[in-house]
């Protein structure tokens, strides 16, 4: 079966998700994810895109990412792929591959769905068993988006400034989103998307995330 044609949207949001081969571990240190989110930001400056949310569990990672130039996500990610993998087969000393094929990508309809997204992708170490709450998890964009902290690498996205105007608010109505966790529906439409590659639209109609973007 032929693969599904990947969607180069500038100025739209994508959530991009990579995997290591056959789902094994692509940080094998503690220094390995911050070396990776620092190449990350450098690529993203280089290529002209704005990382809105991330998080990287043991064997794979998730971007939030609007391109502002055609190709930029596809140039980012081998940029940082590149750079990544030598570092880590030089010091592991292994070599070949240290991801699986292409990344997955999934262009969101912004107003509606992008901080379903968002949620989605800060939940995932909650999901995944590996912490209680988002915030006792150090490599993920939650503690920027919803406390505060300072991140280099994030640039907020149109539609999460627009759950309130005052930051303070933004972060407290942000972190209370967060808390009522991913419902069922939304889960199945983001992973279906996923699998598929195709664009987010009509299976989150009437979602939180829409009235949040609608400023209701």
């Amino acid at each position: 079966m032929p693969r599904p044609r990947r969607i180069d949207a500038p100025g739209y949001p994508q959530h991009i998700v990579q995997r290591g081969n056959n789902r094994q571990a692509v940080f094998f240190s503690t220094c390995d994810p911050a070396l990776y989110l620092g190449l990350l930001r450098d690529c993203a400056n280089e290529h002209r895109c704005r990382i809105h949310a991330y998080v990287l569990m043991g064997n794979h990672v998730h971007l939030l990412v609007t391109p502002d130039a055609p190709g930029g996500i596809s140039r980012m990610i081998q940029a940082v792929n590149r750079t990544y993998v030598r570092h880590v087969n030089e010091r592991e000393r292994r070599t070949g591959s240290l991801w699986e094929g292409r990344f997955h990508s999934t262009v969101i309809d912004t107003d509606r769905y992008l901080l379903a997204c968002q949620r989605y992708i800060e939940l995932n170490p909650v999901r995944a068993g590996m912490v209680a709450h988002p915030g006792d998890y150090r490599w993920s964009s939650y503690r920027a988006n919803a406390r505060g902290r300072s991140n280099a690498l994030l640039v907020p996205h149109s539609a999460f400034e627009l759950i309130a105007a005052d930051v303070e608010a933004r972060r407290s109505r942000y972190a209370e989103f967060i808390e009522q966790g991913v419902p069922a529906g939304d889960l199945t439409a983001i992973r279906r998307a996923l699998q598929s590659q195709r664009r987010l639209t009509e299976t989150l109609v009437g979602s939180e995330p829409f009235r949040f973007a609608k400023g209701i």
